[in-house]
């Protein structure tokens, strides 16, 4: 298999107006590339998208040197008598990378929270913004009364890691990175056009998560969809996240910007194969074409892949 595991390291420079999750991201990044090589070549990268081989998969944004704790029932950790312990343990939501070899016990007792991993935990705030109508020159009601948006503050040049999985023979380290500068450069997510979501390379590596003895899942670092794709259901946990996409770019001034609502597993999902495990860089599968997922483009996909890394599954006592 030709997919290889990056790391790709931001520093923040702006608040965020998106989070900065995998598919999200992925989304950007495609419209980054047709940007820069043209549509056609974006659809040449997207060719198997949904069959299984996507050409790229990228991770949400986690805090430098952390991972998303595995979505896991209470009965995996350490028993906690006390109420405050467990009220403590929910915050406690990031997991140092270089604990991804840990027996399970080990790994969940590393859990941190976003003061620890962050240094200065991110604040979130609401903007107001107001439409004027030009006849009058004021706000008003409709689509002329004032609203509030939610903003995410980071400390000046917070670092953060996206995970990247790379198809070889269609895709570059080094022409991603340049997508992720670009990228950068131009502001991710809402209200890039009025200075969100800005940020500058850092640092772009091959990566390698290590595996825990017995390793029998996997652990996931974006949101994914795993319907249908033979997981165990009663060894498998996870989230559910209703995604509600809107296209970016100029899909997003269409008369239809609004795709069709998925069902993903959000990060931190725990996989457990009905089958053999076997260790792997990505899970999941790609969503959409041929307009199942979008009107005003019949050719939208929706990342549903998601980087992994193993984890050992104990049995529950």
């Amino acid at each position: 298999m030709p997919h290889a595991l990056h790391r790709a390291t931001l520093a923040l420079h702006t608040p965020l107006g998106t989070p900065l999750a995998g598919d999200t991201l992925f989304g950007q990044l495609c419209w980054a590339l047709r940007e820069a090589a043209g549509e056609a070549e974006l659809c040449r990268r997207l060719e198997g998208y949904t069959r299984g081989s996507p050409w790229l998969v990228a991770s949400d944004g986690f805090p430098a040197s952390y991972l998303p704790k595995p979505t896991l029932p209470q009965h995996f950790a350490a028993p906690m008598d006390d109420p405050r312990q467990r009220k403590a343990a929910k915050k406690q939501r990031w997991i140092p990378a270089q604990h991804t070899g840990s027996p399970l016990g080990a790994l969940l007792a590393s859990a941190v929270d976003d003061a620890t991993a962050y240094g200065h935990a991110p604040r979130q705030t609401v903007q107001t913004h107001n439409t004027l109508d030009r006849l009058t020159g004021s706000t008003g009601e409709g689509i002329f009364a004032p609203y509030s948006v939610a903003q995410t503050f980071h400390a000046a040049g917070q670092r953060i890691d996206v995970y990247l999985v790379l198809d070889g023979e269609r895709v570059s380290a080094a022409e991603t990175a340049q997508l992720l500068a670009a990228l950068g450069s131009a502001g991710f997510g809402r209200d890039a056009s009025v200075g969100l979501g800005k940020f500058t390379l850092v640092s772009f590596e091959p990566a390698a998560f290590a595996g825990p003895v017995g390793a029998n899942a996997w652990w996931t670092l974006a949101p994914c969809a795993p319907q249908g794709l033979g997981f165990a259901g009663p060894k498998s946990y996870w989230r559910v996240l209703t995604r509600f996409g809107r296209h970016g770019n100029a899909l997003a001034l269409a008369g239809k910007p609004f795709k069709t609502p998925v069902l993903l597993a959000a990060a931190g999902a725990v996989l457990t194969p009905s089958d053999t495990f076997t260790v792997r860089p990505f899970v999941g599968q790609g969503l959409g074409g041929s307009g199942r997922l979008s009107r005003a483009e019949a050719a939208t996909v929706q990342q549903g892949y998601a980087p992994v890394a193993s984890i050992a599954l104990e049995t529950a006592p």
